[in-house]
């Protein structure tokens, strides 16, 4: 049995966490059946159900890449706690690491924990077929419908509040998911024999247009889906007033208190020396690159997330500085060790079938460009 499944009368400064603890089982992302990967499945039609993206789509060649699965956590992690603040009031008002950390029972477990089921419980929406696809949402759904509140920053009351679950708000979660995972695979990962490098414009339309099939199946309002990089860029100005920096979005309604800083406060007074095997991979994704990762983000969403001129062109410059290190980084060893820690058995098979699916459907494709067949690009049979 874990130990970290302490009953009462155990004080959380004696909880240990052992390695089995930390690398958990599928049901630490795993919600219902185990997921059927794209093209697992068939449409009435007889067709492969490849779920959102498929194999060919530029959303699959940007995810699918070891940059992007091992740098996404730190970049959505970012935008999503710094940048959007709707989502960094529901984390403050509703999430359960805030609620454990004014019981004081929170421990660095928890956090590891939390950080670690962004990528693998949206993985099965990402590359699963489309019933899966829609049972994660669902799921997903649910659990947001309890995450509202009256209030996103106490010195700003002509904000407003927040719900998670409601096409405003649901619609920035899945941007600013999507739009961070495009930023980091173009500032770092290594690809066709060339160092990091933007898509064309027309390529970087096609992701965002593709986008928009998650964004509806989140219930994005579709008055707002963007289509385009033009398209997201008026997105972001629409809603600038929630992406403008603030110093007192962390504060609580009614006790004012620093939500993070008290997550910090009881982490560390609850601490025992075995949470080192949390606090490792838990910092790699996260403080350890924080800067360059930032640097990857547009120097808007820099603004939002509280970086000053000067500390925003260093970030810019740290993002250079930091591609040898981001090279390695995305090499196997690596990589799997991230996935299994921050995605999980699930998502390992997911991403594993979804790679051979790409890889065959661009190897198709290229051979029909050289024999003057069809480029339509379509997939190979499941």
């Amino acid at each position: 049995m874990s130990t970290v499944a302490a009953g009462h009368g155990i004080k959380p400064a004696k909880i240990k966490i052992t390695r089995e603890d930390l690398l958990g089982t599928e049901r630490r992302w795993r919600r219902f059946g185990e997921p059927t990967p794209a093209g697992g499945s068939l449409h009435e039609d007889g067709t492969p159900d490849y779920g959102l993206f498929g194999p060919g789509s530029v959303a699959w060649e940007v995810l699918l890449h070891p940059a992007t699965v091992v740098f996404l956590n730190a970049a959505q992690s970012a935008v999503q706690t710094k940048g959007y603040n709707p989502i960094n009031a529901g984390l403050r008002d509703r999430d359960p690491m805030a609620r454990k950390a004014r019981e004081g029972t929170l421990t660095m477990l928890d956090v590891f924990d939390r950080l670690s089921r962004n990528s693998g419980m949206h993985a099965p929406m990402w590359l699963g077929d489309t019933k899966t696809a829609k049972l994660m949402a669902k799921h997903l759904h649910a659990i947001h419908k309890k995450v509202a509140g009256d209030v996103i920053d106490i010195a700003r009351p002509e904000l407003g509040g927040y719900a998670a679950s409601e096409p405003r708000d649901a619609m920035w979660a899945a941007l600013t998911e999507m739009h961070p995972m495009l930023r980091v695979y173009e500032a770092f990962a290594f690809r066709d024999g060339r160092k990091p490098h933007r898509l064309s414009p027309e390529q970087r339309d096609q992701f965002i247009a593709e986008t928009a099939a998650y964004l509806r199946l989140v219930g994005a309002p579709e008055e707002d889906i963007p289509t385009s990089m033009s398209e997201l860029g008026s997105l972001y100005e629409k809603y600038a007033e929630l992406f403008a920096p603030s110093r007192t979005v962390n504060l609580a309604p009614g006790t004012g208190e620093d939500w993070f800083e008290l997550v910090m406060r009881t982490v560390k007074q609850n601490f025992h020396i075995s949470h080192l095997r949390a606090v490792i991979p838990y910092v790699l994704q996260t403080t350890a690159i924080e800067l360059p990762i930032m640097g990857a983000l547009p120097a808007r969403t820099r603004h939002s997330m509280g970086l000053s001129p000067r500390r925003s062109k260093r970030a810019a410059r740290a993002a250079k500085l930091f591609l040898p290190i981001a090279w390695l980084m995305q090499q196997g060893p690596y990589e799997r060790y991230i996935l299994r820690r921050m995605w999980g058995p699930d998502s390992i098979r997911l991403l594993e079938s979804a790679r051979r699916l790409h890889e065959q459907t661009l190897a198709q494709r290229a051979m029909s460009q050289l024999t003057g067949g069809p480029t339509n690009g379509s997939a190979p049979a499941a």
